[in-house]
């Protein structure tokens, strides 16, 4: 690497890729970093075209404040934030502290992440904040926590997917939403495992399936339990493992005996040969791993989907054996960082339960308040958002890096509710639609212009390296962070210099917690590639791989969780005969604020497609190509018609990084699982009509 080059990650999923940035005349160069694991060189076309957002025409360059005549004007930041300040006491005068909302984001990096439920909690005394990320790793995470003690994306490194024999991805999709990914499956390939695939789409994951299960949308609890039925029939079960690492395994055992492959098939519309051939690979196959994703847990049933994964892990004793287990597919850069260190609604740092009288204890002594004056747990994020503006509800909204406008189910529900606050302030790089409707909206740093750290999806936490300072009115969300907590009569508490101080604390903050970061020291993270958590106490190792011995349970056992499969919250009828279901595309990310800046990926990906098959295109007179609308009981929406062979007969699909009438969410379904405040965003009901 020459002198004039840095180390850093991309900005985008949660691989966090290793990348090398340079700058000259001629703008910033991005390559893969070669020496870093994940990726060893290897990027998206995301990654690669990372670096055009630092100087797009869009950038946010002041602050904006929302004058008397409806419109956004320039302005300074002591008048920006002192609008912000004034409005939340205000609203905390009137309406109590509570009345004051803070949304953060899986963006962010763990010291944003931390200070910001910092901020919430002591600055504020506000128990009213959660993230977006509870739109995406909330039921993983829940089922994780309960089943196996700790929720850690990948309880094992990346390199651990190519060892496996039998490998399960569920609802997952990473030859595009994380291509360098797929050289584990290609290794895997190589070395002559088996993929299984179950998605009802045939994503381009799916085209390398060895094979590919396609239920319904919302029927894979079913799936799950078909397939712990056979492999309990043929006598498959790890029974050594179950009797001496797990409890519950009787009264699941006693469940998956009502799902015998006839009736699984009614339920899924998985052929029982498909089903079979599935449970004989998972029977003989050594080491077996199962990966879940977001198809399977955004449903009002994520939390049990992921508990019948778990179970089938768990059954066949592959949990914490090398190339084998159960873990998910985190998303965002930092979703698995990001809830950690408490931005979650009933979380504070370490992973700890706000509800846990010894770590309020230890976080009221960390920040040199009283645990008396810490809130308790709050509303999830779209628990939060539905209240905006109503009695007992948030009146004010502090938005650091998400855009619920886009990303939100009932989207055009949430962007009304926002109108009708007090005060909705959003931090962000460009002017998003949720931004749009701000009253303040201050400039943010991108992260090429700061430092941190990340945690990637397997655990790993890793170093953000500024290439460059951000513009000259222009501030990180720590600057800002720290201002405000100041601004709030807690300047001592708030009087961080940089990254690293905030990460000295988020150490000790973490210390004892389920994510204990106090053993990692910020040149370890440089010298090793980055450190796994936990790494209790200093000069800890890390731990690449959990659960080889125990699980972090009070028993130090797993626990099997019983399923119950029920129907989706909303199942097509006579008025909305098909299915809805969204997801990602290669060429975007997240609600697409970034990525439908880049020319490249717009060229590549200019417009948000409804995708169905030829049948259900010809039933409805549609050509390919053309318009259609789409509606459901919460909205329609005008996009662009893609006819595939990849599609199942009674579904539709369409990826949700675009806004306006082609912001899909406006018509999908806010029903949360009740565990995990997941919301249903991956099926509902919906018609189409030509427009």
């Amino acid at each position: 690497m020459s002198a004039a080059e840095i180390a850093t990650h991309c900005p985008y999923c949660a691989l966090q890729c290793g990348m090398r940035l340079s700058s000259d005349a001629g703008g910033i160069a991005v390559r893969g970093d070669p020496s870093f694991p994940v990726n060893q060189g290897a990027l998206c076309i995301k990654g690669h075209t990372a670096a055009a957002t630092l100087d797009h025409p869009d950038r946010l360059r002041t602050p904006l404040l929302r004058g008397p005549d409806g419109a956004l004007r320039p302005a300074a930041w002591e008048e920006a934030l002192d609008r912000v300040v004034l409005g939340v006491r205000e609203v905390q005068a009137r309406f109590g502290r509570d009345a004051v909302g803070v949304f953060g984001s899986g963006a962010l990096t763990n010291e944003k992440a931390y200070l910001l439920g910092k901020l919430a909690r002591v600055a504020l005394g506000t128990r009213s904040i959660d993230y977006n990320g509870r739109f995406c790793m909330s039921a993983a995470a829940a089922a994780a926590n309960l089943a196996l003690g700790v929720d850690r994306g990948l309880p094992f490194p990346l390199e651990d997917v190519s060892l496996a024999q039998v490998l399960v991805l569920v609802g997952a999709n990473p030859a595009e939403t994380m291509p360098p990914f797929l050289r584990y499956l290609e290794a895997q390939r190589a070395a002559g495992g088996k993929l299984i695939v179950i998605d009802p789409r045939r994503t381009r994951s799916a085209e390398m399936a060895s094979l590919h299960l396609r239920p319904l949308p919302g029927t894979d609890a079913a799936v799950a339990c078909g397939l712990l039925h056979l492999l309990v029939r043929e006598g498959a079960l790890d029974t050594p493992f179950i009797e001496a690492r797990t409890e519950g395994f009787p009264e699941v055992k006693a469940e998956a005996a009502a799902f015998w492959p006839e009736r699984v098939e009614r339920l899924t519309a998985v052929p029982q040969a498909g089903l079979m051939e599935a449970a004989r690979l998972l029977a003989t196959g050594r080491p077996a791993m199962i990966l879940t994703a977001r198809g399977v847990e955004q449903q009002s049933q994520g939390v049990r989907n992921v508990f019948g994964f778990i179970n089938l892990a768990l059954a066949l004793g592959q949990v914490g054996r090398r190339g084998g287990g159960f873990g998910t597919l985190t998303g965002q850069g930092n979703g698995q960082g990001g809830r950690e260190h408490g931005q979650k609604a009933d979380q504070l740092p370490g992973y700890r339960r706000i509800d846990d009288p010894s770590a309020r204890l230890h976080l009221a002594a960390v920040w040199g308040v009283s645990e008396r004056d810490l809130p308790g747990a709050g509303p999830s994020a779209y628990e939060m958002l539905s209240t905006l503006g109503e009695p007992g509800g948030v009146r004010a909204l502090l938005v650091f890096g998400s855009n619920p406008v886009v990303s939100a189910p009932e989207a055009d529900r949430i962007a009304g509710r926002l109108r009708r606050l007090e005060l909705l302030m959003v931090s962000d790089f460009f002017l998003s639609e949720t931004a749009a409707l701000a009253d303040v909206v201050l400039p943010s740093a991108q992260w090429a212009e700061e430092e941190g750290t990340m945690t990637n999806l397997e655990g790993r936490v890793v170093r953000r390296r500024r290439l460059r300072p951000p513009p000259p009115e222009v501030r990180t969300d720590l600057q800002v962070l720290c201002e405000l907590g100041r601004r709030f009569g807690h300047a001592s508490r708030f009087g961080f210099e940089g990254a690293r101080q905030v990460f000295e604390e988020l150490r000790l903050a973490s210390a004892g917690g389920r994510a204990d970061y106090s053993g990692i020291e910020w040149e370890e993270i440089d010298a090793r590639d980055g450190v796994f958590w936990p790494a209790p106490g200093q000069g800890h190792p890390g731990t690449p791989r959990l659960f080889a011995d125990r699980f972090p349970t009070e028993s130090g056992r797993a626990r099997f969780h019983r399923v119950a499969p029920t129907e989706p919250a909303e199942v097509p009828d006579e008025e909305f005969p098909l299915y809805l279901t969204t997801g990602r595309l290669l060429e975007h990310y997240q609600s697409g604020t970034q990525t439908r800046r880049v020319a490249e990926l717009i060229q590549l990906a200019p417009l948000a497609s409804a995708c169905m098959h030829p049948a259900t295109a010809r039933r409805y007179g549609l050509r390919d190509r053309g318009p259609v609308t789409l509606v459901t009981r919460r909205g329609s929406g005008r996009f662009t018609l893609e006819v595939s062979r990849r599609m199942p007969e009674e579904t539709v699909f369409v990826p949700f990084h675009f806004g306006g009438e082609a912001a899909v969410n406006r018509l999908t379904h806010g029903a949360l699982d009740p565990l995990s405040g997941m919301p249903a965003l991956k099926s509902c009901a919906v018609r189409v009509e030509a427009r």
